[in-house]
């Protein structure tokens, strides 16, 4: 691949832009916003300006509502040889596409799993979707050579091919994705109108849920305009979950012991079945999840701070598996948790004790 056009420079677009430049493909930008082209030229995503001839590959990066149109116009301009887009739903999109009279030839759907809560160019990294899953949905009609440059361009922003059939993937992403959206935004909704002492004690667990749902409210509506009945169903299973518990934990109210047990009951029910869920989600590099212990150190919020910890860390010869920061309310210090494998607890405990570090629960 030695030219690519991105069109549509948001978040996904640019970070493309920026991996592919970076790696000596000339790539040309396109947005309807012609100022966000200029400030994704500007991060070196690429150049601000038309292909004077055929690229090798057309990127498509915009709205979902937008990207059929989008397509059938590049190829009735001939902009390239191969189309992609990465849009986050498939299944309708195919369908539209056929039905437009796209050449499916040329034309390959693609899903990068990655992404941030923030949007816009300036968010960018050419690293966005390093070690991250690059969905394809290849049918029978795909030509060999836009597989290949499908592949090339998945491989040149260090991310891990991954195929799927179009209504599966929709499937997936629904209950991956999109439905933890919703979920998230709707606990964060339960804090617009809380009493300040109760946002106050927001710990790391409610900021854990509620990442995603600073994420750009339009851009969630066209997603989800383009997979409702997925996510409808996943919300519709959750729904009779959430009703359950419910019930569960009214009969706990109850003044009836046979009715506090089977709430009991059910309750444990349902955070069991949630154990089991949460145990299927890939560990690290994709690997089965393993279960590490955690090192729970005392940390002031200070310029170096973190560096000095992971130094420490690494010179006793442990290797940090993870790491989370919970920052104390109302002082300038937290918690640092590192997660280590069981047998390394011992050794970095003494290690960090040595160096002057104060250890919680240990």
């Amino acid at each position: 691949m030695r030219s690519a056009l991105v069109i549509g420079t948001g978040l996904i677009g640019t970070s493309t832009g920026l991996a592919l430049a970076e790696r000596g493909v000339r790539v040309y930008l396109r947005d309807r916003d012609p100022e966000q082209a200029r400030t994704a030229a500007a991060m070196g995503a690429g150049v601000d300006e038309e292909p004077a001839e055929p690229v090798d590959l057309a990127l498509f990066a915009v709205p979902p509502a937008d990207l059929a149109e989008a397509v059938l116009t590049a190829q009735r301009q001939g902009l390239a040889r191969g189309y992609l887009d990465v849009g986050s739903v498939k299944g309708e999109l195919h369908r539209a596409l056929r039905a437009g009279g796209c050449d499916l030839s040329s034309y390959l759907g693609t899903h990068p799993m990655a992404g941030l809560e923030k949007s816009g160019p300036l968010a960018a990294t050419a690293d966005l979707f390093e070690g991250r899953p690059w969905v394809l949905t290849a049918t029978r009609e795909t030509d060999t050579e836009v597989l290949n440059l499908a592949l090339e361009l998945i491989s040149l922003c260090r991310a891990v091919p991954v195929m799927m059939d179009a209504d599966a993937h929709d499937r997936a992403v629904a209950l991956v994705s999109h439905t933890p959206q919703l979920l998230s935004s709707m606990v964060a909704a339960r804090l617009e109108d809380a009493e300040e002492n109760a946002v106050r004690l927001c710990g790391q667990g409610i900021r854990d849920v509620t990442r995603v749902a600073a994420s750009e409210p339009a851009m969630w509506v066209d997603i989800l305009s383009a997979n409702p009945g997925p996510v409808a169903d996943v919300l519709g299973k959750l729904a009779t979950d959430l009703d359950g518990t419910v019930r569960a934990l009214r009969a706990l109210d109850s003044t009836e012991p046979g009715e506090r047990k089977s709430g009991a009951r059910a309750l444990e029910d349902v955070l069991r079945r949630g154990n089991t869920g949460r145990a299927r989600v890939p560990g690290k590099h994709g690997q089965t999840p393993a279960v590490y212990e955690t090192v729970s150190v005392l940390i002031s919020d200070q310029p170096g701070e973190l560096a000095r910890i992971f130094a420490d860390a690494g010179a006793a010869g442990v290797n940090i598996e993870d790491v989370r920061i919970e920052h104390a309310t109302g002082q300038q210090a937290g918690h640092v948790q590192l997660m280590v494998e069981a047998r390394a607890v011992p050794v970095l405990s003494a290690a960090l004790r040595e160096r002057g570090w104060a250890l919680r629960g240990q």
